[in-house]
């Protein structure tokens, strides 16, 4: 059986492989792409400058800042995607299912057994730029794979046993990188291939000091060119990027653009008036009630609505009273009117039901009417029966308690209010505590925040939604709930290879935290994503990896005829 499951694996691999080649082949006729020009986006993080550009630190947005510059094994196979053809929005925040994986730096991979161990060979002739006062122009190689895996597993900022897996890793040859493994991880392309904390970052760029944005350099399509805190992020195209384009048969060497600037601009209005007028030739992340204006008021854009790929809910501290009793938890479910915060604050645009599973999670997220009506029941406003456990919990009369949250959200701060106003209907007051996100997102990693702790987090996978939220000590588990018995199981899903039977598990692990509720569920919304018609070759993609947008960058052109003729 273990041999069998190794060789399905490896064909998994494989086929991946063929179809990254043989989709392009198979493209409807595309327009032919243009160079030159910049690019001017509003990023789905267009509030938040940059945490730390150098991986070792574990910023989660990372690959959002660097992912244009630093490559990784891994990338989404973006011949899939819609903008080429195929049906692939890219959205997902960190998922890539593996027949949507191909190799970036990678040029093939193969399981091995008798030690289980992963052998990738790298691609030939990918060059690090010259980068003056931090290194000569030179070859990636497999010490470079080597060293940035070790240094980011190595930091005491790592994520509790998110590389527990990995026994060691090597160099074979010039080319050639082994992993080897302890134990099978069903997330073993995402951990260490296009993750959160997957850069290649060579030692050079360590030594010149890897968290100043001067020295940043990579093998990617562009170059960091220039930073402004609170403002914005130059990246200009790297003239010794490797890789190239099959349109229409013919290849075209990437990127297309000659800069992309990332606008840091808090102010949501600003925001919108710089799209409305075309400063802005992108806009990734726009609000329902936005977006309903924009498109009355400015028709000739172009949309893609996506479900938000982050779950929004007010986390309760359950090692602190009163949110120990499980019954407190419950009542304050019961206590929000969900659908009527769907009907009356999102306009229809929010889904009652998508986390912690997405609804594209296929296999493993379980629609609520599946759910046991014990589930069914939190999402359903009953302020009698939340009234009736609180009182059975000892709190008659209610309680008082802290909420924070964080002031860059346009959403939560407006969000925040109403379930403070439907908690009070029940006897239990909130008292809000916005702060800025660099406290807020402290307050969480130190676990030194409130009792309430209101935030977005992201789904990642069907398998780290469950872990990062609801696993002991883990850094994104606001409630800090820990079950030594969840953990076994959620060990037992990650080391389980039949997928189906994979699958089964996290949907009964999904069903027991949403029934524990240390969370109070609130919808998902609807998000949308505007673009001028002469942005071409996209389609609305946000990611092609782990928040990361710079592959998707690369692939787009400007038609600046069209942007003339319509007079910008």
């Amino acid at each position: 059986m273990h041999t069998k499951m190794l060789r399905c694996f490896v064909s998994a691999s494989a086929f991946s492989l063929v179809l990254a080649t043989s989709s392009v082949s198979a493209q409807p006729k595309l327009e032919t792409p243009r160079y030159g020009g910049a690019l001017e986006i509003a990023t789905i993080y267009t509030t938040l400058s940059a945490l730390s550009f150098d991986s070792y630190d574990w910023p989660w947005k990372h690959n959002h800042d660097t992912g244009a510059v630093y490559e990784q094994l891994f990338a989404a196979d973006l011949s899939k995607a819609k903008s080429r053809g195929g049906s692939n929005s890219f959205t997902s925040d960190a998922y890539i299912p593996s027949l949507l994986i191909r190799g970036e730096l990678a040029e093939k991979w193969e399981w091995l057994e008798n030690p289980l161990r992963m052998k990738i060979t790298l691609r030939k002739g990918m060059m690090f730029p010259e980068k003056p006062g931090v290194m000569q122009k030179r070859e990636l190689v497999a010490d470079d794979v080597v060293f940035s895996f070790k240094r980011v597993a190595g930091s005491p900022k790592a994520i509790r046993t998110y590389f527990d897996f990995i026994k060691d890793v090597h160099a074979e040859d010039k080319y050639t990188i082994v992993f080897e493994m302890s134990k099978f991880n069903a997330e073993w392309d995402y951990r260490f291939g296009y993750g959160y904390y997957s850069a290649i970052v060579p030692k050079e760029v360590v030594d010149a000091g890897a968290a100043n944005w001067k020295n940043v350099n990579g093998t990617g399509p562009f170059k960091l060119m220039d930073y402004v805190q609170g403002n914005s992020q130059t990246y200009e195209k790297n003239p010794d990027y490797w890789d190239k384009e099959l349109i229409n048969g013919k290849e075209f060497r990437l990127p297309y653009v000659d800069k992309v600037v990332y606008r840091i601009i808090k102010d949501e209005a600003t925001r919108i008036t710089g799209l409305r007028t075309g400063k802005l030739d992108i806009m990734e992340s726009i609000r329902w009630q936005d977006a309903e204006q924009l498109k009355k008021g400015t028709p000739a854009l172009k949309w893609n609505r996506w479900l938000s790929t982050s779950g929004t809910f007010l986390s309760m501290r359950v090692d602190q009273k009163p949110f120990d009793d499980i019954r407190v938890r419950h009542a304050l479910n019961m206590a929000v009117n969900k659908e009527e915060i769907i009907k009356s604050y999102y306009n229809g645009n929010a889904e009652l039901f998508a986390y912690p599973q997405h609804p594209e999670y296929t296999g493993y997220f379980q629609p609520l009417n599946e759910q046991p009506a014990s589930v069914q029941e939190l999402f359903k406003h009953d302020p009698a029966k939340a009234k009736k456990l609180l009182a059975e919990a000892g709190y008659p009369n209610g309680f008082t308690f802290k909420a924070q949250v964080c002031s860059c959200e346009t959403n939560h701060m407006d969000l925040i209010p109403l379930v403070a106003a439907y908690l009070e209907q029940v006897g239990v007051k909130m008292e809000i505590q916005p702060m800025e996100y660099a406290a807020f997102l402290s307050a969480m990693t130190t676990r030194t925040l409130a009792a309430g702790y209101f935030m977005s987090s992201g789904h990642t996978s069907p398998t780290t939604t469950i872990r990062k939220s609801f696993i002991t000590g883990q850094t994104w588990n606001p409630s800090q709930w820990s079950d030594p018995k969840l953990d076994e199981r959620m060990e037992a899903s990650y080391q389980e290879r039949d997928e189906t039977k994979r699958q089964a598990s996290l949907r009964a692990l999904t069903t027991e935290m949403l029934e524990k509720a240390p969370y109070l569920w609130l919808p998902s919304p609807y998000v949308y994503t505007a673009w001028w018609p002469w942005v071409k070759g996209y389609e609305g993609e946000l990611r092609a990896g782990a928040d990361r947008p710079g592959p998707i960058y690369a692939r787009m052109w400007i038609d600046q005829d069209l942007k003339r003729n319509m007079g910008y």
